[in-house]
């Protein structure tokens, strides 16, 4: 077939058109996505400066809803971690070592503290110890802040204060106040807490306000009975 010239100019001219109008289209396209991406680019700079563009989201209502959330988060000042120290701790970070005179003066009681006082004497070697000193554990969280003073006495040796003894409280996430009895004979000792004790380990004894032994037990406790025990002293100051 034959064309004329005139028909290869229209032709010409068409197809030149038809070319500037889809550059014209693409341009106009690629402004606009470059455009979107300067806007989102200029908010992230400005109101969310630390944060990253979250993955497969673009700058729809639910990404920027993200992104402020981030931001947010990031604004907020820093919170100071309190310094918790475990009640068997002294503010030097040690468990406090006690003799025989200390253990005499703790026994007789502040007569301006009308507590009832529960007294445990444990020690890490001793199997019946370690496996009761959980249901202790409970007891004090139980009873602390209903006016329960609890005081557990390792009979730990010295060198173990600093080892064997913080890292089995530490286990037991243990708080109550805890010291370490340092005697060179246990026989007075003994006999200063209670004429009927031969020294046998785990030992419980619970002191009224007054001072006087209301429940005593050797051997591992029935945590129920301790229990009762200790209700019927809280229940005597209210």
């Amino acid at each position: 077939m034959n064309c004329s010239f005139k028909q290869i100019a229209t032709f010409l001219v068409a197809t030149v058109g038809l070319l500037f109008g889809v550059a014209v289209s693409a341009q106009s396209n690629l402004s606009g996505t470059a455009r979107w991406s300067s806007v989102y680019e200029k908010i992230s700079s400005r109101d969310f400066p630390l944060t990253k563009r979250p993955r497969g989201c673009f700058c729809d209502e639910d990404c920027m809803a993200a992104l402020e959330r981030q931001a947010a988060l990031q604004r907020q000042p820093a919170r100071a971690i309190a310094n918790w120290r475990p009640s068997y701790l002294t503010p030097t970070g040690d468990i406090k070592v006690i003799d025989l005179d200390a253990l005499k003066k703790l026994l007789q009681r502040d007569p301006k503290d009308t507590r009832p006082l529960l007294i445990n004497f444990w020690a890490t070697w001793c199997d019946p110890c370690r496996e009761e000193f959980p249901d202790l554990v409970k007891v004090d969280n139980d009873y602390r802040n209903k006016g329960l003073n609890f005081i557990a006495i390792s009979l730990d040796d010295l060198t173990d204060i600093k080892t064997a003894v913080p890292k089995f409280l530490t286990e037991m996430k243990a708080e109550m106040r805890v010291v370490l009895l340092n005697v060179n004979d246990p026989e007075p000792a003994i006999k200063a807490v209670d004429a009927t004790w031969d020294g046998q380990m785990p030992a419980t004894f619970l002191y009224d306000k007054d001072g006087k032994v209301v429940f005593k037990h050797f051997g591992k406790i029935n945590p129920d009975e301790l229990r009762a025990a200790i209700d019927k002293e809280v229940n005597k100051q209210k």
